[in-house]
């Protein structure tokens, strides 16, 4: 579609929009999870107000984002729909709807003894006495009265219990684990010491278990959990405690946790804490390491499949750049290319048949934005070989931003191509920043067509579950 212009108001509308009134007037079923509604038909899914969170990939967002990613919907696609523009409904606002009533925190009572909590973690997920017991004399780790959870108990500056972790101990199944309701997500179970290193993990047993494995002067150090990949309490912790200035990364070795540790670098990085660090387990996570040492069979450790794509789609680019560099009319170029893509795109999908042809079509664009990249810095008096060019595309690739289905991707390059014709159209001459700023339009022009073909390779529609594509509706009035 057309680019189309919104305002600041309007996009903020658009993404206020409640998200529980959207879906219930679409027939969709929700259940009743806590303060939040969990949509059945993908059951991984919760979402609260304008709020939506996927926890099987540790991802979320809000309307806007919704749409993209469930209703396979462009950005003004998906603006338009929200304000009603093509539904003709006016859907509920958040700030429209009183919230739900918030329960007063309580810590849940304490059972007279911790048998079955020093039992379970001691024994079945081999967490160090000493350290435990440091933890249980501090009154950070407790086991509950009417189930016999694992209580781990998140304080705050005045210490005060304001969050609380359980964790079943029963041997058999999965074992329950879940946040007392009410609980303040900045104040996560965490350790602060004295020196100037924070170490961030995903839940407790992560952290016992890390503190396990590396005993020795752990009580110097700070350490936080996340209850997930939130950032809310690691920054947090860095409020209140301005000597912390190092911080080092230990989520899961998964998917999830790395594309975590960019999100959460970026974040840092945004606010000013330059010095971190990324540690990972050699297995899936630290208490896996710990159950390994114990000769437990370990779940594996898995790597991000996109960033284990990324070398193999640009390792012909440079080449690529090469061939076409004689071509005359690489604006052209890439419109051709574009307009090829078009009807192998248009229906959200790539056919099987259709696959290597769109592949073609995505590396070509890629590589004529580069080439196109460089004449610039030529002009520019900043010469660059294609081989820099490629390594600082693949560096600029961020996990946790490449989201979306392929019809939001290829909008993403149609509006990229748009706004470089804009660009070079503009009569007059160029300043520094013109130039600057068209360099990074062609940079990210070649990122959009890598993570297209990306996703093309990985993510096609065809090669993943039935319950996972993106949702094909009839809005019901």
């Amino acid at each position: 579609m057309d680019y189309v212009y919104f305002t600041d108001e309007q996009k903020q509308r658009a993404n206020s929009v409640d998200l529980v009134d959207f879906l219930e007037r679409q027939g969709e079923k929700l259940v009743r999870s806590g303060h939040e509604w969990r949509w059945k038909r993908y059951d991984s899914v919760t979402v609260q107000g304008n709020e939506w969170f996927r926890h099987s990939r540790k991802e979320g967002g809000h309307a806007i984002d919704f749409m993209q990613e469930f209703y396979d919907m462009s950005f003004p696609e998906a603006v338009q729909w929200l304000l009603g523009g093509e539904s003709g409904v006016e859907w509920n606002q958040t700030d429209k709807n009183a919230p739900a009533p918030k329960k007063e925190f309580a810590l849940p009572d304490a059972n007279p003894d911790m048998r079955r909590v020093f039992a379970y973690l001691i024994k079945q997920r081999f967490i160090d006495r000493e350290a435990l017991s440091r933890f249980a004399h501090e009154k950070l780790i407790y086991e509950d009265k009417q189930y016999h959870n694992a209580v781990f108990v998140g304080l705050d500056e005045n210490g005060i219990a304001r969050h609380a972790h359980k964790r079943g101990t029963y041997t058999q199944g999965e074992p329950y684990k879940g946040n007392v309701e009410g609980s303040d997500p900045r104040y996560s179970f965490h350790w602060i010491g004295k020196s100037d290193r924070l170490f961030v993990f995903e839940a407790p047993v992560d952290l016992l278990s890390f503190l396990t494995l590396r005993p020795k002067d752990w009580m110097n150090h700070s350490y936080v959990t996340l209850d997930g990949v939130s950032e809310h309490a690691m920054l947090r912790q860095l409020e209140l405690h301005p000597n912390l200035q190092k911080v080092i990364l230990c989520l899961d070795h998964d998917e999830a946790g790395i594309e975590a540790n960019w999100r959460l670098r970026d974040i840092l990085a945004e606010r000013g804490y330059m010095d971190t660090e990324v540690l990972q387990s050699v297995w899936k996570d630290w208490n896996e390491d710990l159950k390994a040492r114990h000769g437990i069979t370990p779940i594996p450790a898995s790597e991000h499949p996109k960033l284990a794509l990324l070398p193999k789609v640009c390792e012909g680019l440079s080449g690529l750049c090469e061939t076409l560099a004689p071509q005359k009319g690489l604006r052209a170029f890439l419109e051709d290319c574009a307009q090829e893509l078009e009807p192998l795109t248009a229906s959200g999908k790539v056919t099987p048949e259709n696959t290597g042809t769109a592949m073609d079509c995505l590396e070509c664009m890629a590589a004529g934005s580069l080439l196109l990249l460089k004449d610039l810095c030529r002009t520019m008096e900043r010469p660059v070989t294609a081989e820099q060019l490629v390594r600082k595309l693949q560096s600029e690739y961020k996990p946790h931003e490449d989201r979306g289905w392929l019809r939001s991707r290829m909008e993403d390059i149609r509006r990229n191509l748009a706004d470089i014709g804009r660009q070079i159209d503009t009569p007059g001459i160029r300043s520094e920043d013109d130039m600057k700023r068209l360099c990074r339009s062609y940079l990210s022009l070649a990122l959009d067509c890598v993570k297209a073909r990306m996703f093309v390779k990985l993510e096609s529609p065809e090669l993943v579950p039935e319950q996972e594509q993106a949702v094909n509706f009839t809005m019901i009035m």
